[in-house]
């Protein structure tokens, strides 16, 4: 029997308007580009809202393709393209791909189409997958003008194991100035299994942490890890990939994170440093959960960029 359409149709969630959590965020003693007065002096209308806050619009629609394995063993990996401020309206689409029966591609757009990020999902082994930042870190060129990052290199390990646990009322710290419970309260797409009223009721039998948080818990300790650039410069996040292997990652759980450089870049505006989070039970130190994050840091916010450059390379 012949199929009755050749294509099958996307999924695609409501309009939303993501809320900005990060105006206080502080890293190395100064705003991040989320504070609004920052990110202006730098050319841009407003504080952004953080890449992976769209992470949340995807949930219920990869829950509807792939089920709880979405939660278990599901793989975001995404590149930010256009910056989203509040107020602004946001939509996701997830978008079957022939054959693949745990692979699909994503987009999120604003209401008059601009493109907010692009990127893929599956559930399952992601190995051999064609995932976004997989993509992307396999046609980087070897960077040859580094300034902010020039001490770094790839391989090098960040310099303690972190510990971390993400409670309800835990404040997350200077990088990330608020609670899961402050967070629950504005999320785009809430759910019991969240929750502390009614999360035991989840398959897993107690609240879980949404996809969007899993990158404020993996990212509320990154200082320790000593793989960051020369300071002071102004930092943001290009791209994006999280992959859980034995989720979900729950709340008011012990977990260890140990970071690795897997690549260096650069681009007219930025540098940019690729660092793999390996997250581990506390426990029993099974390996539970992997995060990319593409770091960007803005020449432009870097005061002595022209300078160092021309001192280095003869040229800024």
């Amino acid at each position: 029997m012949t199929e009755p359409f050749s294509e099958a149709p996307a999924l695609c969630g409501r309009l939303r308007q993501p809320r900005q959590m990060l105006a206080d965020q502080r890293y190395d003693g100064h705003k991040s580009i989320h504070d609004d007065a920052m990110a202006e002096g730098l050319g841009l209308r407003a504080g952004p809202i953080e890449g992976p806050t769209h992470f949340s619009q995807f949930d219920p629609l990869l829950h509807q393709v792939f089920g709880k394995a979405w939660f278990e063993t599901g793989c975001i990996s995404a590149h930010y393209q256009n910056m989203v401020v509040e107020g602004e309206e946001v939509r996701a689409f997830v978008e079957p791909v022939a054959g693949e029966a745990r692979f699909v591609r994503l987009r999120a757009e604003k209401r008059d189409g601009t493109p907010v990020l692009t990127g893929s999902a599956s559930i399952g082994d992601a190995m051999g997958l064609p995932h976004e930042l997989q993509q992307r870190i396999a046609k980087l060129r070897p960077p040859t003008g580094l300034v902010i990052n020039r001490d770094l290199r790839v391989g090098q390990r960040g310099a303690v194991v972190e510990k971390i646990r993400m409670g309800f009322d835990t404040h997350m710290g200077d990088h990330y100035p608020f609670t899961l419970a402050d967070k629950l309260a504005v999320i785009t797409e809430p759910s019991p299994w969240y929750t502390r009223e009614s999360g035991h009721e989840s398959p897993w039998g107690r609240p879980i942490i949404p996809t969007e948080m899993i990158s404020v818990l993996l990212g509320s300790t990154s200082a320790q890890s000593g793989l960051s650039g020369r300071k002071p410069a102004v930092g943001l996040f290009a791209g994006q990939e999280i992959r859980l292997l034995q989720g979900p990652l729950f709340v008011d759980q012990d977990y260890e994170l140990e970071r690795e450089i897997i690549a260096l870049s650069e681009s007219a505006r930025t540098e940019s440093v690729w660092i793999r989070t390996r997250v581990y039970d506390a426990g029993s130190r099974a390996l539970v959960a992997e995060m990319i994050l593409n770091g960007a840091v803005m020449k432009a916010s870097y005061p002595d960029y022209e300078s160092e450059a021309r001192a280095l390379y003869g040229s800024a």
